[in-house]
Order: structure tokens, then C-alpha cells, then sequence
């Protein structure tokens, strides 16, 4: 499952549909039901339809299965996989905030600002 920025462009992925990781095999964080979390345990946001959605319930990347939302760009090609790092313990998850109100607008992040460690 590879997700997709604003413009099109592949960002990281998931082979198991529950840790991602970006091109280059760096472990960026993990999916826990339908919240993602990075390795120290902070809740980044959500996995809704194909979406993920940031904090502020702004739709940050989307996958293939992606439905509704704001109008998708033409995807890019993947870059080549990388060889994947060890994954680094998971830290205790902080507690759930409540889900914002989903908009049906781009959220202005970039990966690393999402998967802030």
C-alpha cells in the first residue's frame, strides 16, 4: 500500500498494512486500529478511507483504495524500495484525542512534519 501526497507523489508505504516506511526503508510509524502513531508513541492521525488525516482533520496523504475527499492528482511513479531499517521499539501510545471534523481539504504538512519524532 503506497500513499500519495497532494501532488501525486508517492511518499512511504506499508507492506504489512500496519508499519510505513519510506522509500529509502527508513520506519516512520505504525498503524494501531485506525490511528497512526510514531515510534515514540505520539498519535499523528488517522487512516479513514484510504486517507490519512492529519491532527487538524485535513487530508494528508491517500492510498489507492482512497474514496471521497478532495480531487485526487495523477500519481507518480514509485521510486525503487530500499532496504528497510530495523524497526525501533514502540514507545507507550499517548491517549487518542478525540477525531476532528474531517474537511475535504489538503492538509499543508510534508512527511516529516507528520511522522515528527
Amino acid at each position: 500500500m503506497t500513499f500519495y501526497d497532494r501532488n501525486g507523489r508517492p511518499q512511504f508505504y506499508s507492506d504489512d498494512n500496519q508499519h510505513f516506511f519510506d522509500f529509502n526503508g527508513n520506519p516512520l510509524g505504525y498503524l494501531y486500529n485506525d490511528s497512526i502513531y510514531n515510534f515514540n508513541g505520539s498519535h499523528l492521525g488517522w487512516l479513514d478511507s484510504g486517507w490519512i488525516i492529519d491532527p487538524n482533520g485535513y487530508r494528508f496523504c491517500f492510498n489507492e483504495d482512497a474514496s471521497g475527499g478532495p480531487m485526487k492528482p495523477m500519481k507518480s511513479m514509485k521510486p525503487m524500495k530500499g532496504m528497510k531499517s530495523m524497526k525501533p521499539m514502540k514507545g507507550m501510545k499517548e491517549m487518542r484525542p478525540m477525531k476532528p471534523m474531517k474537511s475535504s481539504s489538503w492538509s499543508d504538512m510534508n512527511v516529516s512534519d507528520f511522522f515528527r519524532n
